[in-house]
């Protein structure tokens, strides 16, 4: 059991804080549902309290808020054009969402749920089905060239069409495991370390050191896989609006 318990993957199980069933289907409130009640507790006062004053000139925290609007409304404007602003609220949500899900994750005795495959593959597999529901009601029919790309010999369309099928149909599952991949080997690489400190005592300052710059190291992938989550949702987008 202690054995267990200090596990490097031990920080990613799941624990039930309220049981909750209906009929056969497990509904318990978890750790994970906590952190991302938190999370989106966080999300909503950031901004918020943010911007209760609006100021025409604004203080540190203003700023942050509205470098923030300017990010996400910079990175649609480069991926997804004038057409993406309609859209603008759900991009920032998501990186939002992501963000502070995983900064929060940093915190000690905290849980990662973007470390967990199930949770950003249900936010990727909304994402695919979201672009390609706005696809088809854009393009009807005509959604279909998107596997089919210009140019391209009639002759060549039995090899590219099953390819290019393959390709999209595999968007959430490359989208879901880059951000839990990321999270998962980051803080396990943390909580290996970490132990190390722990088991050579005195002679523990090098680990010790290593820790401090990899967990600088994962605020700052914590961030990147925020924005990745973010651009590629975009791009997706883009193909959606504008196919190829």
């Amino acid at each position: 059991m202690s054995a267990e318990k200090h596990s490097p993957l031990a920080q990613f199980e799941i624990k039930q804080l309220i049981p909750m069933r209906i009929g056969d289907f497990d509904a318990s409130f978890t750790n994970s549902s906590l952190l991302m009640v938190l999370t989106v507790l966080s999300v909503s006062a950031f901004l918020i309290l943010g911007m209760r004053k609006n100021a025409h000139i604004p203080g540190r925290w203003q700023s942050v808020v509205e470098l923030s609007f300017v990010f996400i409304a910079n990175l649609m404007k480069d991926t997804v054009g004038s057409e993406g602003r309609a859209y603008f609220p759900f991009i920032f949500t998501i990186f939002m969402f992501v963000l502070f899900g995983n900064l929060l994750g940093m915190m000690p005795y905290s849980f990662t749920f973007t470390s967990h495959i199930v949770v950003t593959f249900v936010m990727a597999l909304f994402v695919f089905i979201g672009c390609t529901i706005i696809a088809l009601i854009k393009h009807k029919m005509h959604f279909f060239t998107f596997f089919m790309p210009p140019g391209v010999p009639m002759y060549m369309a039995p090899l590219l069409i099953p390819i290019e099928i393959i390709s999209y149909l595999s968007r959430p599952i490359s989208l879901s495991v880059r951000l839990f991949a990321n999270m998962l080997a980051g803080h396990t690489l943390l909580k290996v370390f970490a132990g190390f400190i722990m088991a050579l005592g005195v002679a523990g300052i090098a680990p010790f050191v290593f820790v401090v710059a990899l967990t600088g190291l994962e605020f700052v992938i914590a961030f990147l896989q925020a924005y990745v989550f973010a651009i590629l949702t975009c791009l997706y987008l883009n193909d959606a609006l504008h196919l190829h």
